[in-house]
């Protein structure tokens, strides 16, 4: 019972941490930092990616963490 209980646990965890750094990054598109940066091109372009990038590690791990309590199921 205990470790049931840990594991869904640990497994929607998992997945609250997924979606917050997938907001993270769709907040930070949308307040576009780069409009103050003193950087140029490349720095916005770095940004910009960096943005893109954590909402898909956090669209990942939320998938992974879905996926993965559904086979321990």
């Amino acid at each position: 019972m205990i470790r049931e209980t840990t594991a869904g646990l640990v497994t929607w965890m998992v997945v609250a941490v997924g979606v917050f750094v997938a907001l993270v990054g769709v907040a930070t598109l949308v307040g576009m930092p780069w409009r103050y940066t003193a950087m140029g091109a490349v720095g916005i372009a770095l940004q910009i990616f960096g943005s893109v990038v954590a909402v898909g590690i956090g669209a990942g791990l939320a998938w992974l963490g879905v996926t993965s309590g559904r086979e321990k199921r």
